[in-house]
């Protein structure tokens, strides 16, 4: 019996595991930090031994094979063992792939991905198709091809899940975008992590699909450089394409094949320019696995906006708190302050991953009245944004609560407190989704 050990007691890694026992393998799990409770019952349910605080090296050395979770850095030093002694290390998607059928739409990109995902999931299952959604958000794929059956899998794959896959295969394979992040995982050197997202159509075949906005300098000039054999659907907003997707007048024109589809602007659900390619993205997919024009339109019309991605809270004496915790790059927030059209309070910090804020400088200037700092070392905004909006309109907290109280008092009728932090959370909270939540209690107490 082969052994498999799965370092990381998260999500990801307690779903690996539970696959692993179910394909009959001697797994074991191993954390050095603390696993959730509900992690442990999880394990404890299916059987699986597991440590935590620490890695016992006779129990983890001794694997045939490891399953890496996504926030381990390979820099780690269990991880440099393993590869020392050429112990195969892989991620979650890439063994979950080994035992599942189903086919599968895979979305990577620096923004945008998770309200793509979310819009393709929502398409499928408008359609009456029998799909899954998972990787990056949701319930863990593994977990899922483990105890659940889909026909289609809807997978948004961070490029950190990307790292460590060598035969996975999406069916349709989508970049939305690549921008400068992450950049400390990838030793501050871009093209590594334009490589990592490529990983996505590495073992694509003429019968796939990718998906790609053309209009992004960045992928564009990484796809020169390479040879797919996959059919290839561009999607932009600034010409014609015969195959894939582009704006005409007021409306967004879809082409796959023989078919082509015709989508209002005015129509969409999401606003703003970066949600227009999202929903080409989108739209795209969906003809490519198979569905009609009306689900199509109608299902991008009637979209719910998703959950830290500009999504509105309150409004309070006349002024719209917006959360956009999910903005953990500097792209991201730029989109945020691009789409707004009134005087914003900007509350941005965490942890800095590398960021260059100069391309925020004109959008600040132009629609940010104040910047409100949450995070525990704000050096690089205070440098890059003090002078813009004034000393005196330039503050530093160190919580959600203190945060928002602080914006309420910049704040007046009319205006919008935007939180969209351009910074990692994990310095003063467990995750984007943490921080997300505890700036909406604190606006639900103003």
């Amino acid at each position: 019996m082969s052994r498999v050990v799965v370092l990381g007691g998260g999500e990801s890694g307690v779903g690996a595991a539970v696959l692993a026992k179910v394909k009959g393998f001697d797994v074991f799990l191993s954390d050095k930090g603390t696993i959730e409770e509900k992690y442990q019952e999880d394990l404890r349910k299916w059987d699986v031994p597991f440590e935590q605080g620490g890695h016992t090296e006779e129990l983890v050395l001794n694997a045939d094979e490891v399953i890496k979770s996504p926030g381990i850095p390979g820099s780690a030093p269990m991880v440099r063992r393993l590869e020392a002694q050429g112990t195969p290390i892989i991620s979650e998607i890439e063994f979950a792939a080994r035992y599942d059928n189903a086919k599968k739409i895979c979305i990577t990109g620096s923004n945008g991905k998770t309200t793509t995902t979310s819009l393709i999931y929502y398409l499928l299952q408008q359609a009456g198709l029998n799909v899954g959604l998972g990787g990056n958000i949701g319930k863990s794929y593994a977990y899922q091809v483990a105890t659940e059956h889909f026909d289609y899998y809807v997978l948004e794959i961070s490029s950190f899940q990307l790292d460590n896959c060598y035969e996975f295969r999406p069916d349709i394979a989508i970049i939305t975008n690549i921008t400068p992040d992450h950049l400390d995982r990838y030793d501050y050197q871009m093209e590594n992590y334009v490589k990592a997202k490529f990983r996505i159509t590495r073992n694509l075949r003429p019968e796939d699909c990718f998906i790609f906005d053309s209009d992004d300098a960045i992928t564009i000039d990484h796809l020169n450089k390479i040879i797919l054999s996959a059919k290839m659907l561009p999607y932009t907003q600034q010409h014609e394409v015969k195959q894939g997707a582009f704006l005409k007048d007021d409306k967004i024109v879809v082409r796959y094949e023989d078919e082509e589809c015709d989508i209002f602007l005015k129509e969409l659900a999401l606003g703003g320019k970066h949600n227009v390619y999202n929903s080409m993205a989108a739209a795209l997919a969906a003809k490519a696995s198979g569905i009609d024009n009306r689900t199509i339109r109608e299902s991008l019309a009637t979209f719910q906006p998703i959950e830290h991605r500009l999504e509105p809270v309150l409004s309070i004496k006349d002024v719209l708190y917006i959360n956009d915790s999910k903005a953990t790059n500097v792209d991201s927030a730029w989109y945020a302050l691009e789409c707004q059209t009134k005087p914003v309070v900007w509350i941005a910090g965490g942890k800095d991953k590398g960021n260059d804020y100069s391309v925020l400088e004109e959008l600040v200037r132009q629609k940010v009245k104040a910047v409100v700092c949450m995070g525990v070392d704000n050096s690089k905004l205070r440098a890059a944004f003090e002078d813009i909006v004034g000393a005196d309109h330039f503050v530093e907290t160190g919580s959600a609560d203190e945060a928002v109280a602080a914006a309420s008092k910049f704040a007046e009728p009319g205006d919008v407190v935007l939180l969209s932090p351009c910074c990692a959370s994990f310095d003063l909270f467990k995750s984007y989704e943490d921080r997300g939540a505890k700036f909406k209690e604190a606006v639900r107490r103003l």
